[in-house]
């Protein structure tokens, strides 16, 4: 199963949403920023379900008006950041160690309203497993929020 989406428009806004509230053992999240509260509002869902979450992100955005990464901190969520010269510029997630979800689209209100985005949700036990790679493997060299 592969299923593509464009922006804007809320297709992919409501495919992130959907493949997050779909998780049920895990959630690792490796994006540029975090601003748009839907988004939000799914990871803190999936937490409450008891979905383990963690998050992988680049201080260049941190403390950005609307940036949703102190306020996750702050409700005790697993952030480690990339306080590097360069970008930590990904933007995937793997749920469950089996799900990718990848694509161009900043986790933003102005990648669903404006932007010419996409979003791939899919089942590919290679995505899937390479993403996964990188996650772990920028999770240990990163530092803790």
């Amino acid at each position: 199963m592969e299923k593509l989406y464009f922006s804007p428009g809320m297709d992919c806004l409501n495919a992130i949403t959907d493949t997050i509230n779909n998780a049920k053992d895990s959630l690792d999240i490796c994006v540029f920023t975090i601003t748009d509260n839907r988004i939000v509002k799914a990871i803190e869902a999936a937490k409450f379900r008891g979905v383990t979450v963690k998050i992988i992100t680049d201080n260049d955005k941190l403390l950005d008006r609307g940036s949703d990464i102190i306020y996750l901190s702050k409700k005790g969520y697993d952030i480690k950041v990339d306080y590097t010269d360069s970008h930590m510029h990904h933007k995937f997630a793997v749920i469950d160690k089996k799900i990718s979800l990848t694509g161009s689209y900043n986790w933003t209100r102005s990648a669903e309203k404006y932007n010419q985005e996409n979003v791939l949700v899919s089942d590919s036990k290679y995505l899937a497993k390479t993403y996964l790679e990188e996650f772990n493997k920028l999770w240990k060299n990163l530092k803790t929020f």
